[in-house]
């Protein structure tokens, strides 16, 4: 037992530079899911809107774990490869499978006791930093009380116990399914140049253009929403067929080439690419996928934690925000000076001087509209609206306007519709005309759809023509009566709000049959500031992890082909080639595929904007430049990350290749 132990732990020790990244990477992985469910599990109270940062956080840990499942596997993939000589030694020297298995239990056991235990101990040491952190973000008051959450320990220890137990079966499965002969074979064997498959290129083409045609043309943001997983899908599947079998294709092209093929610095480089750029393809694939990810997750986190303000304004655009619903037909035109009144008195009972204040009447009801037409529901979420008619009279009284209807022409309100026709008809009923566009009321309720809004102002005379025409499409009609006003003073920022809760009691006491919502800045504040902040904290935490997967991945790929690539340079240095022939010619090979990634992630996010900017209107966020600035801000940080990666990898590379340090 104890020659066993001595041999795993000599093994690790004597391929520490393989193995400190993998156990570097373990203790990452657990010490950032620790922090994720202890945060998760703060005392209730401690976070505003903490019923959804919770379910973020939770959601946010499940994600880690299974990209940390993934990751720990594909890093100790590398590790195996790079022991099954020795372990063929072993073999060779009388130990048999049962002896090998024993020392792969005793390497799991301690690489994975070194990750746990360092990972917990690093999870509970910053998990208080974390919290402050993610306080600060959401806005929330600090406090020094210094919490360890033993369920989350508990759980984290279950996860990733189990994560290493299942990748101890699938070396004890690789091994025992190997011959001696395999084992020491395996590392030195190179693959077959591939042959340069146009047809699975074309296949990468058609998807990637596809998936950039959906990004740029679909203008619903709940469209975006249902087509943005698709596309996602999409995109990864085209990526990886383009880097693997295009890759080889471009290969293929430079050997083409006498002028460029034919040169020292060239000709070992793309020799060497062409026998393993399957292998490589999908390397940088999955570069290319983490970057892309890491881009897209970083500037749409970081615009809604930055834009939470315009938000919450877009969203609550007054104040105090009162809509009520009546059941009754015929409620919707009788005067309404009594709700007025009730309002009005509750708020100034707590001192409120009411500024700005809009009320109007409207019918609303879920329809599709397809060339100028309004249907019932049942139509393509492309073509779906939340449609709205208000009397001209209410629109003029809320907005100070003194506009003017003939009979038949309608008004549409252009705030959340790109609505373009001339013509609004319903089926069998006359059209109206489309006299033009006005601003929108801007009272709030608008802005909780997450549907196209099609506002329309219609004649007096006429609203109750449109109002039976929406009821006879049996789509569930309601009739509705809002108002929304800012207050004398600056609202609370968090918290309870006086105002919203004598409005409240004044309409409960009523006897009307109605049924009512007020909602309040004030008290809505916290829940925006909690989930946006826990988004941006928790697309920092992931942005951190799967830049470090990229960073660890482009590692052990260019130290592994290191150790390929060894004896070849070594006989080249035999036959002539100096160290600066080596040096040239290790940059001709990185620079020839290295940057391939970036340059593809930056034109993934490119397209994936359209998409990212229509999904961020579902959380009423419409500051485009905001977007941009984050976006650009995020590649540019990330591109220099990726640069700073690209030398020191390639200096690891160049040190294994050339048997040292530079003479």
């Amino acid at each position: 037992m104890k020659l066993y132990r001595h041999l795993a732990w000599d093994g690790i020790r004597k391929n520490s530079r393989l193995y400190v990244p993998y156990l570097l990477t373990g203790v990452g992985a657990v010490s950032f899911f620790y922090i994720l469910v202890a945060l998760a599990r703060l005392p209730e109270g401690t976070l505003p809107g903490s019923g959804s940062v919770q379910v973020i956080l939770n959601l946010g840990s499940f994600v880690l774990w299974v990209f940390s499942l993934l990751l720990l596997f594909y890093t100790h993939s590398f590790l195996i490869r790079r022991r099954n000589r020795e372990f063929a030694l072993y073999n060779v020297l009388g130990m048999g499978k049962g002896d090998i298995s024993r020392i792969l239990c005793w390497e799991t056991l301690l690489s994975g006791g070194i990750s746990l235990a360092g990972g917990l101990a690093l999870g509970v040491l910053l998990s208080k930093l974390a919290e402050l952190g993610l306080l600060r973000m959401v806005g929330a008051a600090t406090d020094m009380v210094y919490r360890v959450s033993a369920g989350g320990l508990l759980l984290t220890l279950g996860l990733y116990a189990g994560i290493f137990l299942l990748i101890l079966i699938s070396s004890l499965v690789r091994v025992s399914r190997s011959t001696a002969v395999q084992l020491m074979r395996s590392q030195a064997e190179g693959e077959k140049p591939p042959r340069a498959n146009w047809a699975l290129a074309l296949l990468g083409i058609l998807l990637l253009a596809g998936a950039y045609y959906l990004a740029v043309t679909i203008r619903e943001p709940l469209a975006a929403l249902t087509w943005f997983f698709i596309a996602v899908l999409m995109v990864i599947l085209a990526t990886y067929l383009l880097f693997i079998s295009g890759s080889v294709a471009l290969c293929r092209l430079l050997q083409k080439n006498p002028r460029f093929y034919y040169q020292k610095r060239h000709f070992v480089s793309v020799s060497s690419l062409v026998y393993r750029m399957k292998r490589n393809g999908a390397g940088l694939a999955s570069i290319c996928i983490l970057g892309t990810m890491v881009l897209v997750m970083l500037s749409s986190t970081t615009c809604l934690y930055f834009g939470a303000e315009d938000s919450l304004r877009t969203r609550y655009p007054r104040d105090e925000n009162v809509t009520v619903w009546y059941t009754d037909r015929e409620e919707l035109y009788r005067d309404h000076s009594d709700l007025y009144a009730a309002v009005v008195t509750a708020a100034r009972s707590r001192g409120a001087q009411m500024q700005d204040l809009r009320e109007y009447r409207s019918s609303s009801s879920a329809l599709t509209v397809r060339n100028g037409v309004l249907q019932g529901a049942g139509g393509s979420i492309s073509d779906a609206v939340q449609f709205t008619a208000i009397p001209l009279s209410d629109y003029n009284a809320a907005m100070g306007a003194r506009l003017t209807l003939s009979p038949g022409q309608v008004y549409i309100c252009h705030g959340r519709s790109d609505y373009r026709e001339s013509t609004l008809s319903f089926p069998g009923g006359a059209a109206w005309q489309v006299k033009g566009l006005v601003d929108n009321l801007d009272t709030g309720g608008d802005s909780a759809g997450v549907v196209t809004q099609l506002t329309v102002i219609v004649p007096d005379e006429e609203i109750a023509d449109m109002d039976r025409l929406m009821e006879g499409m049996n789509t569930g009609m309601s009739r509705s009566w809002s108002c929304g006003f800012d207050l004398g003073q600056e609202p609370a920022q968090v918290g309870d709000d006086p105002v919203a809760a004598a409005i409240r009691e004044a309409l409960v006491s009523r006897q009307d049959d109605i049924h009512f919502n007020v909602e309040s800045l004030a008290e809505n504040r916290g829940d925006f500031y909690g989930s946006y902040g826990s988004l941006f904290f928790l697309g920092i935490i992931l942005s951190v992890g799967f830049s470090l997967a990229a960073v660890l991945i482009i590692y052990y790929k260019q130290v592994s082909e290191g150790y390929e690539d060894q004896a070849r340079f070594d006989i080249m240095q035999k036959v002539g080639m100096t160290r600066r022939d080596i040096r040239s010619s290790i940059n001709s090979q990185l620079l020839l595929v290295f940057f391939l990634p970036l340059l593809l992630a930056g034109l993934h996010l490119a397209f994936a904007f359209p998409f990212v900017h229509k999904l961020l209107l579902l959380f009423n966020l419409w500051n485009t430049r905001l977007l941009v600035g984050t976006t650009a801000a995020s590649f540019l940080a990330f591109a220099a990350l990726y640069t700073l990666v690209y030398r020191i990898t390639s200096n690891a590379y160049y040190h294994i290749v050339s048997g040292g340090g530079e003479r």
